[in-house]
């Protein structure tokens, strides 16, 4: 029987950087043998994060699906943390569900006695650190901390989860709200950005609003994909109205290709075959930009972009093998995406996002002032950013130019995904418009 009781585990979680404990209940058939489910949709890679993703196609019974590793420690009875090396997160889009293997796996002291067997009520404890790491801990229906847990008051829910918010996360809506608020009351701010360090730097750029402001939030570059601000995934779009925030274009992401011609033939090769004359007329440049739309070929890059694998009607995927694909006329593939790639950073840093208008002047210095209408989403699914791409909202609209061909090319970069500020609602199960400063 466990010896630890909710009160230790929620100080072991704070400790480590935890902000909420999810809680399932296990049925019989949540064990090493069939899996533990965790959801019937992608909801839960909003919380766990995933370190790498591959496709694993059908065979040999098995049905199609995606494998995404983890980073899981089972927390002892004692507080110590072992590492359960195998744990990995299994997707089933077709379905779609989501189910958690490879626990017990090379794992030394893993509570092999819980998890093996089929006894219902068996309870689940799970927690994500400030670095990462999903710590785990379950417990035995009649334990201390089982009893305990039926009796904790201010329970939230996520999918098949029970929520235990801890203390100092309850607030980060509300810390972020005011920071937003007194970012609009500071009017004018002159472009900066800050660096790795956290050096506040100039930023000369004509797309330095996003930098500015993460500046002002105090948020440093970060090459990985976990949200900006105490949870919050900070998005700033310009516009020339603050009262009219649902009228803006908003850049989503920016991946590159994972595959084709761009990537096994190099961007140079990519854009001096598929791209065009700068059309402002600049002597010895190449530029690859515009719209693309599913469904549609480009008029100027001749190029048709395909969502190769999902099923618009059901809105699901179909093929864990799928992409989205750039194809020339000749059915050559020159640019694509694969989901495993697109799905690994959208749900983890867009589960919750704020974007923030801003309106911006150049003079001497360029300056930045920020809206008091913000607009918040919560709760995604790249599923539906699929099918929002699908509908064409969204949409590529890349913005690649190659200079000075001819004595020493310089190649820039940028593969955007963007999307009219109108249809934002219809990634998020929860929007809303926000006057910071009401």
């Amino acid at each position: 029987m466990n010896s630890m009781n909710l009160n230790n585990l929620k100080n072991l979680l704070i400790a480590n950087g935890c902000k909420s404990i999810y809680v399932k209940k296990l049925a019989p058939n949540d064990n090493s043998k069939n899996q533990v489910y965790l959801g019937g949709s992608f909801d839960i890679l909003n919380v766990l994060p995933i370190s790498s993703i591959e496709t694993v196609e059908a065979g040999d019974w098995k049905r199609e699906r995606f494998k995404a590793s983890i980073n899981f420690l089972w927390i002892k009875d004692d507080g110590n943390l072992v590492l359960a090396p195998h744990s990995q997160l299994i997707l089933y889009p077709k379905y779609p569900e989501v189910r958690f293997s490879g626990f017990l796996k090379g794992s030394h002291y893993a509570p092999s006695e819980l998890m093996t067997q089929r006894l219902a009520g068996r309870v689940l404890f799970i927690s994500v650190s400030n670095t990462g790491q999903i710590l785990g801990y379950v417990a035995h229906p009649e334990s201390t901390i089982a009893k305990e847990f039926d009796i904790e008051k201010d329970i939230g829910t996520h999918g098949v989860f029970s929520i235990i918010n801890l203390p100092q996360s309850k607030n980060n809506r509300d810390i972020l709200l005011k920071e937003l608020a007194r970012i609009h009351k500071l009017d004018w701010i002159v472009s900066k950005r800050l660096d790795s360090k956290g050096n506040i730097l100039p930023c000369k750029a004509p797309n330095c609003g996003g930098y500015t402001l993460e500046a002002e939030l105090g948020v440093t570059p970060n090459g990985y994909s976990e949200p900006d601000f105490m949870g919050w995934e900070i998005k700033q779009f310009g516009v020339t109205n603050f009262e009219r925030v649902n009228s803006a274009v908003i850049t989503l992401m920016t991946p590159e290709p994972t595959d084709g011609i761009y990537k096994t033939h190099g961007a140079d090769y990519f854009i001096k075959t598929y791209g065009y004359p700068d059309k402002m007329g600049r002597p010895d440049r190449l530029n690859f930009g515009g719209i693309h739309k599913v469904g549609m070929i480009h008029p100027t890059t001749q190029l048709e972009m395909r969502l190769i694998g999902f099923d618009l009607e059901s809105g699901k995927i179909r093929n864990t093998n799928g992409k989205i694909a750039l194809l020339d006329k000749n059915e050559n593939e020159t640019a694509s995406w694969s989901f495993a790639s697109m799905l690994l950073h959208w749900n983890r840093k867009h589960d919750k996002a704020c974007y923030v208008p801003s309106q911006s002047i150049s003079s001497e210095d360029r300056k930045y002032k920020y809206g008091n209408n913000v607009i918040l989403g919560t709760g995604t699914d790249f599923q539906l950013f699929l099918y929002q791409m699908a509908l064409g909202n969204i949409y590529y609209d890349p913005g690649i130019k190659l200079e000075n061909i001819s004595t020493n090319p310089k190649i820039k970069k940028r593969s955007q995904f963007r999307i009219k500020s109108k249809f934002l609602p219809n990634l998020y199960k929860i929007n809303e418009i926000v006057n910071v400063i009401k």
